[in-house]
């Protein structure tokens, strides 16, 4: 059974921090609900079930919204990446793993044919995690993911990555 298999089951959007992310999220925002996100990142570190409840309502949203919500898709990879920068390692664990990271891979694959931004967005945080995880065997599945890419070709965005926030 995949990571995803075993951890989909019921509605991500029932748990309560699956409805903040649904909320933040929202293709009708005007821009990113930045106190949501930071409300989110509160939930995933203060509980158990944080971490496993905030992955499953981000694939699930990136998933239904692949190739017809970019604006919903952006502003999840936000809350994403905003949960890797203040979250705990439980978090980053699932983050991390090779299958979440592929899920990520597909939604910039041509079936979907995502916009520039959304490719960029994708590729720049597989490589600022490839590099801020390296070091990490958890979550070495970044990094292997981001070793098959470079092999296949795959072009990252040109990031300075001193200058990026740490992680």
């Amino acid at each position: 059974m995949s990571f995803f298999t075993n951890t989909l089951g019921g509605n991500p959007f029932s748990t309560p921090v699956g409805s903040r992310i649904e909320h933040a999220t929202d293709g009708t925002l005007a821009s990113e609900d930045w106190y949501t996100n930071m409300e989110i990142c509160d939930m995933v570190n203060e509980t158990e079930e944080g971490p496993k409840d905030a992955i499953k309502a981000i694939r699930k949203r990136l998933t239904q919204n692949a190739g017809k919500n970019y604006t919903v898709v952006m502003y999840t990879l936000t809350v994403l990446e905003t949960c890797v920068m203040n979250c705990k390692t439980p978090f980053h664990v699932l983050v991390c793993s090779k299958d979440f990271i592929q899920e990520l891979v597909k939604l910039i694959g041509p079936k979907n044919d995502p916009p520039t931004a959304v490719q960029e967005k994708v590729l720049s945080l597989i490589q600022s995690w490839a590099d801020a995880f390296k070091n990490q065997p958890e979550l070495s599945g970044v990094v292997s993911v981001y070793k098959d890419l470079i092999a296949k070709g795959i072009e990252f965005p040109a990031t300075d990555l001193d200058a990026m926030a740490p992680i």
